[in-house]
């Protein structure tokens, strides 16, 4: 009997290993091998004559049909849905990641969509906006903009207009909300851009947490774009019907 247990109790240090093994090491190289996005960011900050190239620069308009604005210039590299690194395919990409091409505090980020502005007491580089979605009358959805502060945490790059601790604030699609910056919290940092996603509300009214991709939609028929990683878009993306 103990010599089955002490046998069961190997198994299972074995097979936990294996596991481990799987989550650190091979399940990032299958998100690299999936995904087209990390070359191209690695291009990115490693080829800096290559960026005009792959920006998608739309001036505050919208694409035809399409109810939202981009809300930064630049590289859209990481997309929704994507499992590229620092991702997986068990915790993939919840919005968009779009690298600006300039210096931390310089690059703006605009409001997507007409809506209420919240910023929490505690958040340095973030803020949500509340809005009647215009896809489907009566839901509630919210965008969300992150990693709007100096890497270091010193300075944040959100405009003054927005106070920690503002509820509601009214804002228009194309108004300045920020800048994009390199904070990405007790996270790694991976380069100066802007973190947006569209999130869910709570049955009591609140957002959900974006960290799932299960509370966030994907953005490709609100910006009238291809930005899901399914759809494997060359670089710069554009209009759909471009």
């Amino acid at each position: 009997m103990r010599r089955r247990l002490t046998v069961l109790s190997g198994l299972l240090v074995v097979i936990f290993g294996l596991a481990f093994v799987t989550y650190r090491w091979l399940l990032p190289r299958l998100s690299d091998s999936r995904s087209n996005s990390n070359p191209v960011i690695y291009r990115w900050f490693n080829d800096p004559t290559s960026r005009p190239s792959l920006m998608t620069t739309m001036n505050r308009t919208t694409c035809p049909g399409a109810p939202f604005s981009l809300p930064s210039d630049g590289l859209i590299g990481l997309l929704w849905s994507d499992p590229a690194a620092p991702y997986t395919i068990l915790s993939q990409h919840t919005g968009l990641d779009v690298f600006g091409d300039g210096e931390p505090g310089t690059v703006p980020v605009y409001a997507a969509y007409d809506g209420l502005l919240t910023r929490r007491d505690e958040w340095l580089s973030s803020v949500i906006i509340k809005h009647d979605d215009p896809r489907q009358a009566g839901r509630t959805i919210w965008t969300y903009y992150t990693h709007m502060a100096s890497r270091e945490g010193s300075r944040s790059f959100i405009v003054p207009d927005f106070p920690a601790g503002t509820v509601d604030a009214p804002v228009k699609r194309g108004d300045l909300l920020g800048y994009q910056g390199e904070y990405a919290g007790a996270g790694v940092p991976i380069g100066m851009h802007l973190h947006f996603s569209i999130v869910t509300t709570n049955d009591d009214g609140t957002f959900k947490n974006e960290a799932v991709l299960g509370n966030t939609l994907d953005p490709s028929p609100y910006f009238g774009m291809n930005l899901s990683i399914a759809g494997w878009p060359e670089r710069p993306i554009q209009c759909s019907d471009t």
